[in-house]
């Protein structure tokens, strides 16, 4: 049994998301405020029983609630006698489970007909009032008293509470609501639109899935100890001692239904109790005897005795029951509490621990099979585990380390090892590159914030389901997954993505944009370096992700017949272009000629399926420059490094320190009579340089230069203003 899907409605971000789940370990990745952790609080409240909060329900559904309000309090109307008209507006759960035959005994309590035999099964979790002619009758008694009480005030001003129904909720929600669960139909599974809740098909019980489904959940706030602040340890998780006191209290505690090999600790402990309560009454006995001089206990009073009780438990209650060795070679020296070690190893071994922990309860291990087993309760067939923000504290490889071997410790158990039935579903929310490159890329799901629109006015999200990204197309998927494995996985992360050409571009574009666009630089773009004949293998993943994306790419002219041999940019030449995301991307023109006179607003195109995004094309256009006394002479350039140098003439000729290519095109400049001259001959000098050169080239460039006296070359100018003005819309 595993859980295909679930399906969010109404809680914060989420209006309406689908999200389907791996076999295994699945991924949420996005950008900050995307809605990973509204997926991650709406299981853990709809599941594991969390308290809900008034602006758990999304935003825009609030002015609908205060419309319900002014309708209730007005004086002619009706008392509600349905909620139906609160099913759109409420936070919703449906949980979908896959279930096969060897598993109908279970799952015969939430089993929608007869006809029914394996496959999908969907359970609805609601939030609804819990009686709505009471949640009417109360809120009209409040509200117009509220309104009596303003009208006769000498205060016209002040409004009291409740002054719409939202406030009364707001306050009455734990008391006026309760959450309920409905049996869906398997035959509407997978319309686009969720299926309509049937009130007739409610459960039985509150929690259908209650043995089912064991859910457990670490939270991104862990609350690790720093010795320079005091913490309480109330959170889930707390100190590795806290852990370690849960872990012992529920699986080892040898006074919890006793057992042959607990005899020898039972046995030491009631020696030491009787041996410090002997000591106990001996250091007390003169306190107690003054006492007694003054005439206490008396005749009828009971006599004082001071008795204690050695446990286990309360032994690792202190801040020094856990400590790190730091000296591996004399274990008796050179120790420290745990608070005194780093954040990123506490971090580490609680998660680890709690892991263990999760996976140790569900298979009842030690003293807990014992009493589960005299309580008459089973195990649940599925273990979901939902772990927010891992990342927090750790460096890279401790991060990949760490989410490679998350599910193996789930795993590690001999009775789940023989009986593969019973499934564990790790669910991971994280804002980390390092982590997302580590899982495949179909167990990542993709959180797409969506903006205002005319049908919802805050913005909300949407989930992409990366596995469904480049359908059959094994090639594009295979080098996109090894491309984004073996450099990074910022691309989920950023509101925006700049593919550049090569490596010159990747190291100078960072510094254009920190020097010339603050507005851009305040936001999170990711630079992606990769060459104009692979960028278009990411026209899918883009697509899918709706991101706003500038393609920074080289023109590469060639001739137009045989092997499309590089040539010399120049007009009327019939020379083509043999860059694929110009010829078969974006642009969809070859011709040299055309595709220098194409104007700016042309480049940027503007996608509205599934929701709305842009992309802009910016490659080398004509530059004017002036040499040897002779004005507005057109340069055409090639590549990044060549516009570049015509649109820092100046700066170039003047310098006689570079090294490399600046050297060279110095050196080029100095030796040239004619524009045409230098033209031809720093083209060839470029052409000639390795790759590894033009790397070279702009750390040279960035060593040599302030980055204040570098004009940007136009065509990449134009493109950082198409995107800054698409960020800050």
């Amino acid at each position: 049994m595993k859980i295909s899907f679930v399906e969010i409605q109404n809680f914060r971000r989420l209006k309406q998301c689908r999200i389907e789940f791996s076999d295994e370990t699945t991924l949420f990745v996005g950008a900050n405020n995307s809605g990973k952790t509204s997926a991650m609080d709406a299981l853990g409240k709809f599941l594991a029983n969390r308290h809900f909060l008034f602006n758990d329900i999304t935003l825009a559904n609030h002015a609908v609630i205060k419309s319900i309000g002014d309708e209730w309090g007005s004086s002619d109307c009706q008392m509600p006698e349905s909620i139906d008209r609160w099913e759109g507006i409420l936070p919703t759960l449906d949980v979908w489970l896959e279930v096969e035959d060897r598993e109908i005994q279970y799952i015969s309590h939430i089993i929608p007909t007869l006809k029914w035999r394996t496959g999908l099964l969907g359970t609805r979790f609601l939030l609804q009032p819990k009686d709505i002619s009471k949640l009417f009758l109360e809120y009209r008694e409040a509200y117009n008293a509220a309104r009596e009480t303003e009208s006769i005030g000498e205060n016209s001003e002040m409004t009291l509470w409740p002054k719409d129904l939202c406030e009364f909720i707001e306050k009455k929600l734990s008391t006026s609501f309760v959450l309920k669960a409905y049996i869906l139909d398997p035959d509407k599974a997978h319309q686009d639109v969720p299926q309509k809740t049937i009130f007739e098909m409610e459960c039985f019980s509150q929690n259908p899935l209650d043995g089912l489904i064991q859910v457990d959940m670490i939270e991104a706030q862990r609350g690790l100890s720093d010795p320079e602040f005091s913490r309480t340890e109330e959170r889930i998780g707390g100190s590795l001692s806290t852990q370690l006191r849960s872990y012992y209290d529920k699986h080892l505690d040898p006074e919890k239904t006793p057992t042959p090999e607990d005899l020898d600790i039972l046995h030491a402990m009631e020696r030491a109790t009787s041996a410090f309560n002997k000591n106990l009454s001996d250091k007390f006995s003169s306190a107690i005897a003054e006492l007694e001089g003054l005439g206490y206990p008396g005749v009828s009073n009971p006599k004082i005795t001071i008795t204690t009780k050695v446990s286990a438990t309360e032994a690792l209650k202190h801040d020094s029951a856990v400590q790190y060795t730091l000296n591996t070679k004399d274990a008796n020296e050179m120790k420290l509490p745990e608070k005194y070690n780093g954040l990123g190893y506490q971090n580490l071994i609680s998660i680890v621990f709690q892991l263990m922990r999760f996976r140790d309860d569900w298979m009842q291990e030690g003293k807990a099979q014992r009493e589960e087993t005299d309580g008459g309760q089973r195990r649940a067939p599925l273990h979901l585990v939902l772990l927010e923000e891992p990342e927090a504290h750790l460096h890279m490889q401790v991060q990949q380390v760490f989410i490679r071997k998350a599910y193996d410790v789930l795993r590690n158990h001999a009775f789940l090892r023989s009986h593969p039935n019973f499934a564990t579903q790790l669910i991971v929310s994280t804002h980390s590159s390092h982590i997302a490159r580590e899982v495949k890329f179909a167990n990542l799901r993709y959180f797409k914030r969506l903006p205002e629109s005319e049908q919802c006015k805050v913005g909300t999200s949407k989930i992409v389901n990366l596995s469904e990204v480049f359908g059959k197309d094994d090639d594009t998927e295979r080098f996109v997954t090894r491309y984004l494995q073996t450099t990074h996985c910022d691309l989920f992360f950023a509101d925006a993505a700049i593919l550049v050409e090569g490596a010159a571009e990747s190291m100078l574009v960072p510094h254009f944009i920190r020097n010339g666009y603050p507005q851009l630089n305040e936001r999170y773009i990711t630079i992606l370096s990769i060459s104009g004949k692979h960028s278009h293998r990411l026209k899918t993943l883009i697509e899918k992700l709706c991101l706003t994306t500038l393609v920074i790419t080289d023109l590469d002219s060639v001739e137009p017949y045989g092997h499309h041999r590089a040539a010399r940019p120049e007009r009327s030449k019939n020379l083509i272009s043999s860059n694929f995301a110009i010829t078969d991307w974006l642009m969809n023109e070859k011709s040299l000629d055309k595709l220098l006179d194409i104007p700016f607003k042309d480049k940027a195109f503007e996608f509205d399926t599934p929701y709305r995004y842009s992309v802009r094309i910016a490659y080398q256009t004509p530059v004017s420059v002036t040499f040897n006394g002779q004005q507005d002479i057109e340069a055409l350039s090639s590549t990044f490094e060549d516009c570049l140098i015509y649109t820092n003439l100046p700066v170039f000729y003047k310098d006689e320190t570079g090294h490399g290519i600046i050297k060279k095109a110095h050196d080029v400049m100095v030796s040239s009579k004619t524009f045409a001259e230098l033209h031809e001959t720093l083209y060839d000098t470029l052409r000639n340089s390795q790759s590894d050169k033009k790397a070279e080239f702009a750390l040279d460039l960035i060593y040599s230069f302030d980055p204040n006296e570098i004009t940007i070359p136009p065509y990449i100018g134009e493109g950082l203003d198409w995107l800054q003005e698409q960020i800050i819309l």
